[in-house]
């Protein structure tokens, strides 16, 4: 495919909302990637194929040219060192926020603008750290891969800095957010050689779904 390009997506959340805007731009999954196995499935345009693997990966397909184009959430651009890639459009899917959130009777009487010293768990440690090294808090980081609102429960951490959409899981196990670190949204990333090679097919495909974000509703 040296004249087509190569999409990189994530299954789950993303890969549901971007089916849309690609639809409207005129390009279809050839496959239902909750069905199939494949890893590269096709697109109803022949110049089109998608990569589907994991969120954590998306960037580095792109950076290192295995994917033209991908799709990853602010958080794992954020979070992933290295990566030199362009960031063209803020595609307003993925919707949340990175939050920091405690035990309900912790947050009874704390005080955040009054913490010194923190000890959190996390899976994501560098946007943590910058976070509360910016406000001058020094921090304990324990990094989790999942089950974040467990730490507290059992006397891992103090608190927890993950992501929060509605919110229900955090309530479920007896947390609640504290404060806001950042909203969260997923980016159309590119990489750089890519760009210069395919401009003009990558430029219609970001002038295409630019189209059909600022169609949605705000």
């Amino acid at each position: 495919m040296n004249t087509g390009i190569t999409i990189a997506l994530s299954k789950g959340r993303i890969l549901q909302e971007a089916i849309p805007l690609f639809a409207g731009a005129g390009i279809e999954l050839a496959e239902d990637p909750d069905e199939s196995r494949k890893l590269i499935i096709p697109s109803t345009d022949p110049q089109v194929r998608f990569l589907v693997i994991r969120a954590s990966d998306v960037p580095t397909y792109v950076t290192w040219g295995a994917a033209d184009v991908g799709i990853a959430g602010k958080d794992v651009l954020l979070e992933q060192e290295g990566l030199d890639l362009y960031e063209p459009l803020d595609l307003r899917i993925g919707l949340c926020r990175m939050s920091v959130a405690e035990p309900a009777a912790l947050a009874a009487t704390d005080v955040p603008q009054r913490w010194e010293r923190v000890r959190i768990a996390t899976k994501y440690p560098h946007i943590t750290r910058d976070y509360f090294h910016g406000r001058g808090v020094q921090t304990e980081i324990i990094k989790l891969y999942g089950s974040m609102e467990l730490a507290p429960l059992v006397g891992l951490a103090d608190r927890i800095v993950d992501l929060v959409s509605s919110g229900r899981t955090l309530r479920e196990n007896g947390l609640v957010e504290v404060e806001e670190i950042m909203p969260i949204s997923s980016r159309l990333v590119v990489n750089r050689a890519a760009m210069k090679l395919k401009r003009r097919a990558i430029e219609q495909l970001i002038a295409q779904l630019e189209a059909q974000v600022s169609h949605e509703p705000s």
